[in-house]
């Protein structure tokens, strides 16, 4: 069980450490003073707001994601999970706290779900604070 608590502690660092440096990375892209000018310019309900608004949403999709792959690679890499295919579905599974069953994993590595699943939840969290703080940066006229 400690093997277990060490591995998956080790994955929640790494994991909030990556989504840290991509949600840093992505503000520092946008508080650049030319790109601060033109956020004051947009307006939400215009087709180029809709435009910046999806890219904010993929670009943090794609960080929850990298994450998601993560945990499918230490499901795969420790034995956990037999198949890339359901070790990527219960990564999704854990990782958004749908938390359907763990007949996928392998008891002696069934903490790594729930693990997941609490760090899923801060994540999204994160995310969700950050997005709505880009998106006040937009002048709604």
């Amino acid at each position: 069980m400690l093997v277990q608590f060490a591995v998956s502690t080790t994955m929640l660092v790494l994991c909030v450490f990556i989504h840290g440096a991509g949600l840093f990375s992505l503000s520092r892209a946008l508080r650049s003073e030319r790109t601060a000018e033109r956020l004051r310019h947009i307006d939400p309900l215009s087709p180029r707001g809709a435009v910046f608004t999806l890219g904010i949403v993929l670009a943090i999709f794609a960080l929850h994601g990298i994450e998601i792959w993560a945990f499918t690679a230490l499901y795969l890499v420790t034995g956990a999970v037999d198949t890339l295919a359901e070790a990527l579905y219960f990564s999704t599974i854990s990782y958004t706290t749908v938390g359907f069953h763990d007949d996928y994993v392998d008891p002696a590595w069934n903490l790594l779900g729930p693990f997941e699943s609490i760090l899923g939840i801060i994540l999204i969290g994160w995310s969700t604070a950050f997005f709505f703080r880009v998106l006040g940066r937009i002048d709604p006229h």
